[in-house]
């Protein structure tokens, strides 16, 4: 299914210091009904090198997805880093794993 999905858009804010608010589009790019979709995202820079560590790593829910639908997705992450340290969207990339359903 991770061939179908993409993530995209990531807008980051915070809430209160420690605690950032990550929203983003997920889009489904099959002509297939999709149900809820439990991913482990992790947020990168796009100069990241192989084994540096990801901006910030959080699950989310997206909802049901209809054929070439797309839904705004929103999640809670707890950072060290304040806001001002954190790279502007356009310099962001994530990585996901589906992990429910279940292949």
């Amino acid at each position: 299914m991770a061939k179908y999905i993409e993530l995209a858009g990531f807008r980051l804010s915070e809430s209160k210091p420690g605690q950032l608010e990550v929203k983003f589009v997920a889009v489904n790019h099959s002509e297939a009904e999709l149900g809820d979709l439990g991913v482990n995202i992790q947020l990168q820079t796009t100069a990241a090198k192989a084994g540096d560590p990801p901006v910030a790593q959080f699950q989310a829910t997206i909802p049901a997805l209809s054929p070439l639908e797309i839904h705004d997705v929103s999640a809670k992450v707890s950072t060290k880093m304040r806001i001002y340290e954190l790279p502007d969207w356009q310099f962001l990339r994530a990585e996901f794993e589906i992990t429910s359903p279940a292949p």
